[in-house]
């Protein structure tokens, strides 16, 4: 293995036994391909899905994966073609068997953490769908929960607000201003330490770099 595929597998364990201990169901998969099968095995026929936007799900081949299933009932906004029909969509997402997204990070000790701008994304995480499934690279894992914010807001806000063409002070300047731009995407910070019920939050670490 090359030293980076150590590092990758070394701290993965670390992670998942943090993880495990807080409830939340772990796996490992060294590419991106290893994780797409083992997501798409565990959602059954029949399922509804949904998925929030995320680099991770598109970079991965998840989100086209997802789409070439016919035996499952896709919620995609991507195919809406009105802001009516988007919301609607986050509506019925909450109500999916099996929602999937990332996560801006994940702590070693096991936290989740995110920050969301509509909170469509996060609210799906915290209630609704029977399960979610959260794919992530490793370049997600921060030693503590303060450097995990610090990297959502210096790092992935940063890019995110460039890909999504906003005008906010970071995009600028690719550093946090603490903004309340009317284009700022950082409306919701959720921080979730225990998946409740137990299990019902799965996550698949993934040892490449995915994401922002």
């Amino acid at each position: 293995m090359t030293p980076a595929e150590t590092y990758y597998e070394n701290l993965a364990k670390t992670t998942m036994k943090n993880l495990e201990k807080r409830h939340f169901e772990c796996h490992y998969c060294k590419t991106a391909e290893e994780a797409v099968t083992l997501a798409s095995e565990l959602v059954p026929s029949d399922s509804t899905v949904s998925f929030g936007g995320s680099m991770t799900l598109a970079e991965s081949g998840m989100a086209d994966a997802l789409r070439q299933r016919d035996d499952i009932t896709l919620l995609d906004r991507s195919k809406a073609g009105t802001p009516e029909e988007v919301k609607e969509i986050y509506h019925k997402s909450l109500n999916a068997d099996y929602y999937f997204m990332s996560s801006n990070a994940i702590t070693a000790e096991g936290e989740l953490v995110n920050i969301d701008g509509t909170g469509n994304r996060v609210g799906a995480l915290i209630y609704g769908p029977e399960h979610v499934i959260i794919l992530a690279g490793m370049n997600k894992v921060s030693p503590t929960l303060e450097e995990a914010v610090s990297r959502i807001k210096n790092v992935a806000s940063p890019l995110n607000a460039n890909r999504l063409n906003r005008n906010t002070p970071c995009a600028a300047t690719g550093l946090c201003a603490d903004c309340l731009s009317p284009d700022c995407i950082c409306s919701h910070t959720v921080i979730t330490r225990k998946s409740a019920p137990e299990k019902r939050i799965k996550i698949i670490l993934i040892g490449e770099p995915l994401g922002y």
